[in-house]
């Protein structure tokens, strides 16, 4: 796992003698911003975001560099991220718990346990982000859980997004063919086939040991007969060529480009690449001109008990999108007849996050995961570096460690979020601020959602508590207080998601005694 860095200043001060020209626009603590223009807006206080970059173009790829996993140095106030909407990680530590095993460290990325449970942020009016910014004290002196909650307006009715243009590439190869992993993708693809509009269009291509495109780009209305019997007929055969499924998968999608739609391949597979490429670097090039010159996205979906997370989770970061893990018919048909067909559209490209911390009210602080999703602060503006795509009615959570200052008071926190129209590529900025007076007495007094992120946390820190790469959370408590804490919070939310972590946290509470 690599972890996010952030930029070394020469001085404290010199972030703030650059903010004359460069102030960002302020909120009230928990609100949304005014001003989301494409240059940067002004306030009269709080604590700027870096200056945009005096010339060149970014590489399109975001920085990355292995750290050690502590906490920020007191002279480090900058915390820049690209947002994340992925979920994989969770799903399938939750699958690995329920079948007796405990997940490895290196599967364990906290970001994906918090952005799996709705929240309870204020949606903005128009197209862009709601910025809220709230806090509560742990139990340990000085420190505090600070949670940045960006959102999207939800999707609007049916017939107002554009069609949809998806490219299905199906994995094929021999350990699909293990109950919950093929089936599970056939079921929910012929059910998905009645939810799509008559103006969207399916592709089909599969792959075991080479990749065959089974449907080209096909329109919905008329055809729906036809697009169930090719997918009815699919069975499972021999190795994984992965490589040759997603180049396959993406030249079909440029055959069947549609322009004014949303154009994206749906990648169904465990990722267990044992055939040609199986590189996530080398698959990725393959197929770099169509991401980037067509505005390609891919969806990962992945199944079964034995999966190749990390291959999976490098795809999708790399190829504009993001990933989830199914391993029930109840959740396979909610995120291919539901969830998909609702945020088929895209609401930003390329949305990057940037929290700035005060260094009067903050000694040290830490980004809870969003290891492999670093961005280099002065590379925040920079619109050619990339970012993460979100769709309409998400929600992004980072959640922060903060250390503050004894006595210290005030200003404590702004976040701003940046990103890409999808349709004209302008930019749009959008903040929100906390002050310190703001922050709860205590995690558990503060709101039921606050207190399911600070658990989902907690959670995924001691389930990676093996890898010494990351500090233990300040405040973090034993697995019996923590399963105790779930429970109370399924019980008083009556949310069945809360109800399952309440479960695995039990789970992993009965495999560590």
């Amino acid at each position: 796992m690599k972890r996010y860095r952030i930029r070394r200043f020469s001085g404290v001060l010199l972030a703030f003698t650059m903010a004359g020209g460069l102030l960002l626009t302020g909120c009230g603590a928990g609100g949304s911003g005014g001003g989301g223009g494409a240059d940067r807006a002004e306030r009269a206080d709080g604590f700027p975001a870096p200056p945009a970059p005096d010339s060149g173009e970014g590489s399109g790829e975001q920085r990355q560099d292995s750290t050690d996993g502590g906490f920020a140095p007191a002279r480090d106030y900058l915390s820049t991220f690209a947002l994340d909407v992925d979920t994989a990680s969770y799903g399938y530590a939750r699958r690995t718990l329920a079948e007796g095993g405990r997940p490895h460290p290196s599967t364990i990325r906290p970001e994906e346990f918090v952005n799996s449970f709705r929240q309870d942020y204020e949606r903005p009016d128009g197209n862009g982000f709601s910025v809220s910014v709230d806090g509560a004290r742990t139990s340990n002196e000085d420190w505090s859980l600070v949670r940045v909650g960006l959102a999207t307006r939800p999707a609007g009715d049916d017939g107002e997004r554009p069609p949809a243009a998806l490219t299905f590439v199906l994995d094929v190869s021999g350990s699909m063919a293990e109950p919950g992993r093929l089936d599970l993708a056939k079921e929910s693809l012929g059910v998905m086939t009645d939810r799509l509009r008559d103006d969207d269009s399916v592709a089909l291509v599969t792959f075991s040991d080479e990749a065959e495109t089974v449907l080209p780009m096909t329109g919905l209305g008329g055809n729906r007969g036809r697009i169930r019997d090719a997918v009815s007929g699919l069975e499972a055969r021999q190795s994984t060529n992965l490589g040759a499924g997603v180049e396959s998968g993406y030249a079909a999608a440029v055959e069947g480009l549609r322009e004014g739609a949303t154009n994206r391949v749906v990648l169904v597979s465990d990722a267990l690449a044992n055939t040609g490429d199986t590189d996530a670097g080398t698959i990725l090039e393959s197929i770099a001109g169509a991401r980037r010159e067509y505005g390609i996205t891919l969806f990962g979906v992945g199944v079964g008990s034995d999966y190749g997370d990390e291959l999976m989770e490098r795809l999708a970061d790399r190829g504009d999108g993001h990933t989830t893990y199914v391993s029930t018919p109840e959740e396979a048909r909610e995120v291919f007849c539901e969830e998909l067909p609702r945020h088929v559209g895209l609401t930003a490209r390329d949305a990057k996050a940037q929290v700035a911390f005060d260094p009067e009210t903050v000694a040290e602080f830490r980004l809870i995961g969003y290891e492999n999703r670093e961005v280099a602060d002065e590379d925040f503006r920079d619109d050619g570096v990339d970012g993460g795509e979100v769709g309409p009615g998400h929600t992004v959570t980072a959640l922060y460690a903060v250390r503050t200052r004894p006595g210290a008071g005030g200003h404590l926190a702004t976040a701003t979020v940046r990103w890409l129209d999808p349709e004209t590529r302008a930019p749009h900025e959008e903040s929100g601020r906390v002050e310190t007076a703001a922050l709860g007495d205590s995690v558990r007094s503060a709101s039921a959602r606050f207190q399911v992120t600070a658990v989902a946390a907690y959670f995924a820190d001691a389930l990676r508590r093996g890898d010494t790469r990351f500090t233990p959370l300040p405040g973090a408590p034993g697995l019996g207080e923590l399963a105790g804490h779930a429970q109370d919070l399924a019980w008083q939310t009556q949310d069945e998601e809360v109800r399952q972590l309440a479960s695995a946290i039990e789970q992993a509470r009965g495999l560590a005694s």
